[in-house]
């Protein structure tokens, strides 16, 4: 069974001109539930992480379509044309993966089973996330609409984690399709206890389900009945396990996916102690919950940082062993399995991976109007580098930096935020302990201000839809195209900051002057032990000054009794 997914959704809305390609090393999305947030808000993250993917802010205005309308749906992952689907009578705007309602969905592919990889069908994963973003108001909508549309047009996708969320909900539904041949897919959907969080990341998480409560769990009705027949599943229905039967955990799939989700848990809820154990791969017994509930209510700030993630502070921290380099870069470079005399070993697979194309914080708040509650907090590029730059769920224009068709993965422009987040990043891998210290600081400074602008420019927006809602989208559009501008502008000027200040393995320090800062002393070791005695100076290395003498101390006079 192939651990590693081959196929990674790459959202594209049926306007855009490029082609999303084939990709790996797939996603990681975490759910907030608003009982688990210190607003009330309820947050989806995702990174959409692959090497051939293009970052971009995808934006589909709401429609009216004649009886009869059909849509063309092409395969994300080729740009192949699968068949026609029927429009319904009007569809709703879409910002990215939040629709104009503050409904929310994002994925991670696990594959699963060899035996049901080439089903029949012509709704793929990345189309049923777009469509459904389209025709539905609220989560559990969403869950219906997607089982509809797999059902009547069969699925063409193997097996995916769907987070799926509005202002007051969160669900987690996994589906895979049937295999070469037979039409539709299993599914199960869970509700998430408010006041919890969850996370997928390329492995399935949904065991054992409650059968009768379906305010909490939804299934398709051949969900076990499906196994029993494939002969994979033979006890109690209410034994029966979804990720155990369709994706059952091993090695490459603990070290490589929970590890992730891990991750988030052991950060969000370290009173549970979640040892290293569940992340190693050493036993794939140890099985993490599908949800925890945090230590401390969850901000939008808080949902940002764990999202960027290299296991810091653990025994699988990147930026220890000498893979790092001298400058500690928590990143290595694929392929993530190696071999070398006879023996394999891995690299970490992180939440923060330098492939990522583009990542988001979705919030959704129920005490506001949809255009002013839902915001998607979006950004390119690696999200430990990104910057999260605020779009409104009733924005009717995208920033022309994040916007469709501006470059593409093999077109490089300075227009294109992407590619210049990408400048910045790819400058820091390379001097990593120095560098992210500026991108930080500009990254601080930037998302500190959006969010202590936010209250400010929501109140005036509520202002305005009071007036008229046409008034706050378009107060809105053009604070978050400003807002969008900003970063770009501002990530620029840091590339060419960064470029002056470290050129050559120079550091100017905030005067100017040139320095040339040594290696850590353990890198040097490191060097002398690899070939120190090629290395090594036959000079007398010059004595070093005597200290200056010291003054003798003064006695110390007891005080009088």
């Amino acid at each position: 069974m192939n651990r590693f997914p081959s196929i990674l959704f790459t959202a594209l809305p049926l306007t855009a001109v490029l082609v999303a390609p084939v990709v790996a090393d797939a996603c990681t999305s975490m759910l907030v539930t608003k009982g688990a947030t210190t607003d009330g808000s309820t947050f989806i993250t995702y990174a959409a992480d692959a090497h051939e993917l293009y970052g971009e802010l995808y934006y589909t205005p709401a429609r009216r379509h004649a009886a009869g309308a059909m849509r063309d749906v092409m395969e994300w992952d080729t740009g192949k044309f699968l068949g026609r689907i029927k429009q319904p009578a009007a569809t709703y705007s879409v910002v990215g993966n939040m629709n104009e309602h503050q409904l929310s969905i994002s994925e991670s592919t696990f594959t699963g089973r060899k035996e049901l990889e080439g089903p029949a069908g012509i709704i793929d994963y990345g189309s049923l996330i777009y469509i459904t973003l389209e025709r539905a108001k609220t989560a559990r909508e969403a869950i219906q609409v997607m089982a509809d549309l797999v059902s009547e047009y069969g699925y063409a996708s193997t097996g995916e984690s769907f987070s799926i969320a509005d202002p007051k909900e969160a669900w987690i539904l996994e589906m895979i399709g049937k295999g070469e041949g037979q039409k539709g897919a299993v599914w199960v959907a869970r509700k998430l206890p408010d006041g919890s969080i969850s996370a997928h990341a390329n492995q399935s998480r949904i065991r054992q389900f409650p059968l009768n409560d379906s305010a909490t769990t939804l299934y398709a009705p051949d969900v076990i009945s499906f196994a029993r027949a494939k002969g994979w599943y033979t006890g109690a229905d209410k034994d029966f396990s979804f990720a155990d039967t369709y994706h059952p955990l091993d090695f490459g799939g603990q070290r490589f996916s929970e590890a992730r989700v891990w991750s988030i848990f052991r950060r969000a809820a370290p009173s549970l102690k979640l040892g290293v154990e569940y992340a190693d791969g050493a036993d794939t017994a140890k099985r993490l919950p599908l949800w925890v509930k945090p230590d401390k209510k969850v901000s939008v700030q808080d949902a940002m940082a764990l999202m960027r993630d290299h296991y810091e502070g653990t025994p699988l921290d990147m930026s220890k062993d000498v893979g790092a380099g001298p400058y500690a870069v928590p990143y290595r470079w694929r392929p993530m399995t190696w071999d070398v005399d006879g023996k394999n070993y891995v690299h970490e697979r992180a939440i923060s991976t330098q492939q990522t194309g583009f990542s988001f914080v979705a919030q959704m708040r129920s005490g506001l109007p949809d255009a002013i509650g839902g915001v998607l907090w979006f950004g390119v590029d690696d999200t430990f580098t990104t910057v999260y730059t605020p779009m409104y769920a009733g924005i009717r224009q995208v920033p022309k930096n994040f916007a469709q068709g501006v470059a593409s993965r093999g077109e490089f422009s300075w227009d294109s935020s992407f590619w210049v987040f990408n400048w910045v990043s790819n400058q820091a891998y390379g001097r990593w302990s120095d560098m992210i210290v500026d991108v930080q600081k500009a990254q601080g400074d930037l998302e500190g201000q959006f969010l202590a602008d936010q209250a400010n420019v929501e109140s005036i927006a509520q202002v305005l839809y009071k007036r008229t809602p046409e008034q706050a989208r378009q107060y809105l559009t053009e604070y978050s195209m400003q807002q969008g501008d900003k970063v770009h502008a501002r990530w620029r000027k840091l590339g060419e900051q960064m470029l002056v200040k470290y050129i050559d393995g120079n550091v100017r320090d905030a005067t100017g002057k040139v320095g040339h800062p040594r290696y850590p002393d353990a890198w040097y070791r490191r060097i002398a032990a690899d070939n120190g005695k090629m290395l090594e100076s036959h000079e007398k290395p010059e004595p070093k000054p005597a200290a200056p003498a010291q003054p003798a101390p003064k006695p110390t006079v007891a005080p009088a009794p």
